[in-house]
């Protein structure tokens, strides 16, 4: 097989991928061996491949190629969900651009055009995470309207409700008016926003409702919505406030609709913000909604589900809430009711979907009780240590809101979704049954009603779908159809999952909600460790996002970079739970780190071969290397079980680039246009494939490539599916002698370069106090360093090259080459650092909370700088005193 002079990724990567989907290697079925289970965070079904989705699939890719070179079966499903809220919001766009109204639709003709659309449209997104490299066992794609998922949604649903745990209510809700559905708290985002406070006056009323005449008879409001006076229906006072205590048992009349309301008192208010008076809109403040229950007030509701104004907004009816709040504001300062405004920064919650202003609104919904079903997640995580969080940081803001549960409001005002099973008969507030089909619902609508002339016909199903997250809260067990058939094979060999990777942002929506639903459903976790990864953010710390146009096209990185080298530029800079600064560089690294290996491995395959004894130096580096393999090898599953897969891939990077490639190659590359011996170049090979085995799962298409060039493979011998390799002793004195005869060849190497002494130049290395020094170590500082002897010396050579290295010092000496003043002035320059650092290292160990508390590891390795920097400093005064 011909190797190319240059790696071309795109080439590369389409023929691998081919090559490993034909042969089935990312395909799972039950077997014998360990199962390694992975469920994908399934991405909108409106979705395309941004940064975050790379970042957190490639992570995901990396813990199940791993798995599957380890021997385990592993087993990635992919999927998508449905997003009722976006995928509606999508193709009410799309009608409405070919001059079709939603509103015109029956709810089967609009759910026609919805399968169209995701027939046509939905999907890209896995496609695109296959030219990312992700290994998904494809045949068990997954989608959140699947009918076996929506079946398992509904059998879930009739289930809590036969609990007893699913309940309809009418409650304050939040109310998306741009999707026109309600949303739960978790569906909410708070910011902070300029806006202004509106000080208006009411008149006060006498009993009968008639004002009372005089500019005194007045009272003040403040408020950040004047529109929503329409709705008012009492003014609140504290009622140990003096200053409105001539107001008790009083009336007010509302501005602009006159209505005449009571002044009520409740401990509510708060009498420091604004006047202490405080209006109350029931039906447009779940604040005031709790006061008016207590209070038996009326409540009004001025508002269309689109956030336009209904009859109650008299004048104003039809026009938008903002262009209202301008208008009606107006409208009070010419009347004389509006004294004042003052800015105001407050915090207003918008739609995370629609990013539309959220309005609170009174409405008949679905809720699930949480409370009894949070404690065993909560346990999971907090207690039994049964599921992890990595990083555990992340523990605290799961206790909040496990805590601060309230019940989830699953129900949303949409056609795309499943449809709740409930069944109406009547127009009482119990007239409806839930069972799982309309057939089920009639036969206990016949028992409740005791009516067995029901018909079909007579039973209305409610028009709600259910929450999206309602069916993917059943994700890792309705995959396998857990939930269908509780105790099929699959189930009960993939289930519980072992690991999930997601963002933080949906630690409550998805994560805790599949906890819930696991010791609900299967009496047990989902999985076993969730990996939380940070946004990825830009180098001005911003988020990504298509709004700043700061998010780099995705495809087009990979097109550029290789999808191998994107995939080591992100992984180099995410630590898990902290955000990605990412810069288009780290991608350039991450090629630069492909081609790297590519020319080692062309170095390699080009030598020429032959019958010879293998060096000496060869020999002693190939056993350095081998250790240093295993050492490293230690240190990267250290890594692995910790979550650290950034400082994996770095302990990988630096093997490869600096030891293997800078290192090991340079001792055995045999001399120009001379061969290499047969024992060398197969210890060489080997090495180098067990490099590619570390490589796969960070650089599955680069390493694959390589070891298909390597020799003849058969599909079985694939590096896909290869072994990952086993640890093994290592020789710690070996690494640490090399170690420091690295130290000795980059000291002669920089004396080189300071000097313009030529590499092919043969010099002699002198040696004073060798006890750090190893003399298995000189034929390989011989060879790297282009040396003729290397000898040991009593005393300093005068008039030498000089470097140290720890407490030995080295010379090489070339006649005339030294001046004297300026090394002088070197050594103490060299003197003043040390005695410098050596001081700040003291006062740190002279910190008795620092040693107390510090790690041992670490306080060891502080005591261990004191000791360096003291023999430096005593080898830096006897150089200093020899030329002085």
């Amino acid at each position: 097989m011909e190797i190319p002079s240059k790696y071309d990724a795109a080439k590369v990567e389409e023929h691998w991928y081919e090559y490993w989907t034909k042969h089935n290697f990312f395909s799972s079925k039950p077997d014998d061996r360990e199962p390694y289970t992975i469920v994908i965070p399934p991405p909108n079904v409106t979705g395309v491949l941004h940064m975050g989705h790379m970042l957190n699939n490639t992570i995901q890719d990396v813990l199940i190629r791993k798995a599957r070179l380890q021997g385990k079966n592993a087993c990635w499903v992919p999927g998508m969900d449905h997003a009722s809220i976006a995928t509606e919001a999508k193709v009410v766009a799309k009608l409405k651009a070919e001059g079709i109204d939603k509103s015109n639709l029956s709810r089967e003709e609009f759910l026609k055009h919805a399968w169209d659309w995701t027939d046509e449209y939905g999907g890209v997104i896995l496609q695109q995470l296959k030219k990312l490299g992700c290994s998904c066992d494809w045949d068990r794609t997954k989608f959140t309207m699947d009918d076996d998922m929506s079946a398992s949604v509904i059998k879930v649903f009739v289930d809590l409700f036969n609990k007893g745990l699913i309940y309809r209510g009418y409650r304050m809700v939040n109310w998306d008016p741009e999707a026109q559905t309600t949303l739960s708290d978790e569906e909410v985002n708070y910011e902070e926003r300029q806006g202004n406070l509106y000080y208006i006056t009411y008149q006060i009323a006498n009993e009968d409702g008639t004002p009372l005449e005089g500019q005194a008879q007045v009272l003040t409001i403040a408020t950040t919505r004047p529109e929503t006076i329409l709705g008012d229906t009492a003014i609140c006072i504290h009622p140990n406030d003096d200053r409105f205590a001539h107001l008790k048992g009083k009336k007010a009349i509302v501005p602009i609709c006159d209505r005449v309301i009571p002044i009520i008192e409740d401990e509510y208010v708060d009498v420091e913000f604004g006047t202490g008076c405080l209006k109350v809109t029931p039906a447009h403040d779940e604040n005031d909604k709790n006061l008016g229950d207590k209070h038996q007030l009326e409540v009004i509701d001025i508002f269309n589900a689109d956030a336009t104004l209904n009859s109650f907004g008299m004048h104003y009816q039809g026009k938008d809430r903002f262009v209202v709040r301008k208008e009606i504001a107006r409208e009070l300062e010419e009347k004389g009711h509006l004294i004042k405004t003052e800015q105001h920064i407050h915090k207003v919650g918008t739609s995370e979907r629609t990013k539309a202003v959220i309005e609170p609104r009174l409405s008949d919904q679905w809720f699930l009780k949480m409370e009894g079903l949070a404690q065993p997640a909560l346990d999971a995580v907090l207690e039994t240590g049964d599921v992890k969080l990595f990083p555990d940081k992340f523990k605290n803001t799961y206790r909040h809101w496990m805590e601060n549960i309230r019940d989830w409001n699953i129900s949303r005002q949409l056609w795309w979704g499943q449809q709740i099973p409930a069944f109406y008969f009547g127009d009482g507030k119990e007239d409806f049954v839930v069972a799982e089909t309309k057939a089920e619902a009639l036969e206990l609508a016949k028992q409740k009603t005791n009516n067995p002339a029901l018909s079909l016909d007579n039973l209305r199903q409610d028009p709600d779908v259910l929450d999206t997250w309602f069916s993917s809260w059943l994700w890792p067990i309705s995959v396998f159809g857990g939930i269908l058939a509780p105790d099929n094979e699959e189930i009960n060999y993939y289930y519980p999952t072992n690991d999930l990777v997601t963002g933080p942002d949906i630690l409550f929506f998805w994560v805790a909600r599949m906890i819930v639903a696991g010791y609900e459903f299967r009496k047990e976790r989902p999985y076993e460790n969730v990996y939380l990864t940070g946004l990825v953010r830009d180098k001005q710390r911003r988020k990504m996002s298509k709004q700043l146009g700061n998010s780099p096209d995705a495809l087009k990185l990979m097109e550029k970079y290789g999808a191998d080298g994107v995939r080591v530029g992100l992984l180099l800079s995410s630590a898990a739970g902290n955000d990605l600064m990412f810069d288009e560089a780290l991608c350039q690294q991450g090629k630069n780190f492909a081609n790297k290996i590519w020319n080692a491995f062309r170095l390699v395959k080009g030598w020429e071969v032959a019958d010879m004894e293998q060096p000496k130096a060869t020999k002693i580096g190939l056993d350095w290397y081998t250790s240093k393999f295993f050492e490293t090898l230690v240190e990267i599953e250290d890594h692995f079980s910790k979550y650290r897969i950034s400082d994996a891939l770095m302990a990988i990077y630096k093997l490869v680039w600096d030891d293997f490639c800078s290192w090991l190659l340079e001792i055995v590359k045999p001399e120009y246009q001379k061969p290499i011996d047969k024992s060398t170049l197969a210890q060489v090979v080997s090495l180098f494939e067990a490099n590619l085995k570390l490589l796969h799962p960070f650089m599955p298409f680069l390493s694959e490539e390589v070891w298909q060039h390597m020799a003849p493979r058969t599909p079985e011998q694939a590096l896909c599916v290869a072994q990952w390799p086993k640890k093994m002793q290592t020789d710690g004195r070996l690494i640490a002698e090399f170690d420091f005869a690295k130290e000795v060849i980059t000291g002669i190497r920089n004396v080189r370069k300071e000097k313009n002494i030529p590499v092919k130049e043969v010099l002699e290395l002198m040696e004073l106090n060798s006890e750090n020094a190893s003399a298995r170590m000189d034929s390989i500082i011989k060879k790297l360093g282009n040396l003729s002897s290397i000898e040991s010396v009593e005393h300093a050579v005068d008039g030498a090259l000089s470097f140290r290295v720890k407490s030995n010092e080295y010379f090489i000496p070339i006649m005339g080459a030294i001046d004297v003043q300026a090394e002088i002035q070197k050594i103490n320059d060299e003197l003043k650092y040390t005695r410098g650092f050596l001081q700040s290292v003291q006062k740190k160990l002279s910190n008795e909370r620092f040693v107390n508390n510090a790690p041992t590891q670490v306080v060891e390795m502080e005591r261990k700088k004191v000791a360096d920097a003291e023999a430096k400093i005593e080898t830096l005064e006897k150089s200093l005193a020899s030329l002085g």
